[in-house]
């Protein structure tokens, strides 16, 4: 079976500017890497640009409304063992709100800080995401 490629977004959600240290996963409840913490995001819809995506799936996904998404990068999102491949355009910024888990896609929300976040076995290639997120935020 051939893969498509897949245009979606992730979030590195913060509370405030302040907490950029701070970040928000969620658990998978959906395979691939059902069970793993992760990012919010997901599919970019047709004729939907990315920015309006992500604040969607952040949405939908936590109940959160992000703001003022800022995009910072991409990530290749390739798994011949699960036939996935999709290009993830990465956006940060805060998020205000009540956190609400979509049950059909997540079973836990929390905030971790970003050494705690680093230290889970991620899906996808969000351990590299927030890697680059911190050198690129923080410094070396």
């Amino acid at each position: 079976m051939e893969t498509m490629t897949k245009a979606t977004v992730a979030a590195i959600l913060y509370p405030s500017a302040r907490e950029r240290r701070t970040v928000l996963l969620t658990k998978r409840t959906i395979a691939p890497f059902k069970g793993c913490w992760c990012l919010p995001g997901g599919h970019i819809d047709p004729l939907e640009t990315a920015e309006k995506a992500v604040v969607r799936e952040v949405a939908e996904e936590t109940g959160l409304t992000m703001h003022a998404p800022e995009f910072i990068g991409y990530s290749d999102e390739i798994f011949p063992e699960h036939n996935f491949h999709a290009e993830a355009l990465i956006f940060c910024g805060t998020a205000t709100g009540e956190l609400a888990a979509q049950r059909d896609e997540v079973s836990d929300i929390r905030w971790f800080s970003l050494e705690d976040a680093l230290s889970q076995k991620l899906a996808f290639r969000h351990n590299d995401i927030l890697q680059r997120y911190e050198s690129r935020t923080f410094g070396p």
